[in-house]
């Protein structure tokens, strides 16, 4: 499989004039799809297009069989600190843009910032039960980064999403459990109660502030023995 990626990129690079037209077979869509894949799974590097002609080199070289210049089983040890390395470096400069932004977020209106650092927003009061520690949730949310990007959506997915409440990030613990059934509110999360510095996946880098809308549709209280 990573050697027909390796070749179906050569020939995307060895091929600009096609590059500007768009894709209209489902073939040429899947094609497309995997250069997508390939960019996110790249995107924690931040190549500079001089690192980027490296990276497009060595593509080219292992997808046409020609000789090699580094022997990758002494690379890919390297590779993976310089994966590290860069993630931490995208992540230090997000913790400043976070710590400006939740400083900014606890001074509007309407803002409660608590002792965690959680700052909270109601949006809509419910009139339900308010979930405890142990309680089963059912929410519906949508997550962004402080750039307004957004990360995750149960709205895009079309289903609400349930689970225990000592069983997700602690901004999560905290925040909903001043919520009720029925009510819409949203949490901004320091990283040190959301991912810290281990991040998630290749959006959520280490250190990175988090904006969640959180609507809590039902509590299920935890079953008594």
């Amino acid at each position: 499989m990573k050697r027909l990626i390796a070749i179906v990129v050569v020939v995307l690079l060895a091929a600009p004039a096609f590059a500007a037209d768009p894709p209209k077979t489902e073939e040429q869509k899947t094609l497309y799809a995997i250069g997508i894949a390939l960019f996110r799974t790249l995107s924690v590097f931040n190549l500079s297009p001089t690192e980027l002609e490296f990276v497009k080199q060595g593509l080219t070289d292992a997808g046409t069989g020609k000789m090699l210049e580094v022997d990758l089983g002494v690379y890919n040890g390297k590779v993976q600190e310089l994966a590290r390395a860069r993630r931490k470096a995208q992540g230090d400069k997000m913790a400043v843009v976070g710590k400006e932004f939740l400083e900014k977020a606890a001074k509007e209106k309407g803002a409660v910032k608590t002792a965690s650092g959680l700052v909270y927003f109601s949006l809509q009061e419910g009139t339900g039960a308010t979930p405890g520690l142990t309680d089963t949730v059912k929410v519906n949310y949508r997550g962004t980064l402080p750039d307004g990007k957004e990360f995750d959506s149960s709205y895009k997915r079309g289903q609400p999403n349930e689970f225990r409440l000592d069983g997700v990030i602690k901004c999560w613990t905290e925040g909903l459990q001043k919520m009720k059934a029925g009510g819409k509110a949203k949490l901004v999360c320091p990283s040190t109660i959301a991912y810290d510095e281990a991040g998630a996946g290749d959006v959520i880098l280490p250190g990175a502030t988090l904006v969640f809308e959180i609507e809590l549709l039902d509590v299920t209280p935890e079953a008594k023995k």
